[in-house]
């Protein structure tokens, strides 16, 4: 064998050695990332899991659309976790949780297990549900502080992830003041959720956001107000309530 003929089979060795540990290192790092993933949301591959849909109080029984879009957005978040999903009506899901990871969308008007879930696990979370038009209806009470709706202008949407010990499956809660404000909820949590994995780990978190302008940028313009964990998950007795207004 020359020189050159060494050489070339040398090189070609080199070449698919590099390309074998790129592509080994690759595969690592995705399914690294794919696992840090799965144990964030609860979702192991060929796992179950529920999607609770609200309906929309004036459409005859219908799913408002901005809420069918933010169940495409979670959609796409279970499909990538290798998991499968069951769409149920708030009203007939009823069953425990934490066996299934369960991702519930709406307020507590349109969805009563919302209701049931802000009642039993974040109790410091009142949700002015009044029918009657005016500043507060739909206003949020988180601990003393109240936080009100400016339709199409600044909205309020709460983003939690809770869980009823270490080995139970969490409870994804989307409950917005309007209905755009829970698909901008879940589109947040689609593109932030690997910040949000090392800032909280697996462990329960309750963000409120603030949908900025909304009629005129949609669902993509969102702030986070405050981390309410604890304030959320603690009952504030009738007395202590302020009434000041907040944004």
């Amino acid at each position: 064998m020359t020189d050159d003929v060494r050489n070339i089979v040398l090189g070609v060795i080199a070449a698919g050695l590099s390309a074998t540990l790129g592509w080994a290192t690759r595969t690592y790092l995705w399914r690294r990332r794919l696992r840090r993933k799965q144990a964030f949301f609860g979702l192991p591959g060929n796992s179950e899991c529920l999607l609770v849909v609200n309906r929309d109080a004036g459409g005859d029984g219908a799913v408002h659309r901005h809420d069918v879009f933010a169940l495409l957005e979670l959609s796409a978040l279970i499909k990538d976790c290798s998991a499968h999903a069951q769409i149920v009506s708030h009203d007939t899901a009823q069953q425990g949780f934490g066996e299934r990871t369960e991702f519930c969308v709406g307020g507590p008007v349109s969805n009563r297990r919302m209701a049931a879930h802000l009642h039993s696990l974040l109790p410091g979370v009142k949700v002015n549900t009044e029918p009657e038009p005016g500043p507060d209806r739909g206003a949020f009470q988180i601990g003393t502080e109240r936080y009100r709706a400016e339709k199409g202008i600044a909205e309020h949407v709460l983003l939690a992830r809770l869980t009823a010990g270490q080995d139970a499956r969490p409870v994804f809660l989307f409950c917005g003041q309007q209905a755009i404000t829970n698909q901008a909820a879940s589109r947040y949590l689609a593109r932030n959720y690997e910040k949000l994995s090392r800032k909280h780990g697996n462990n329960t978190f309750c963000l409120l956001l603030k949908v900025v302008n909304s009629q005129a940028y949609g669902p993509d313009v969102v702030e986070l107000v405050a981390d309410v964990t604890r304030a959320a998950q603690t009952p504030v007795p009738a007395q202590r309530t302020s009434h000041r207004a907040s944004s």
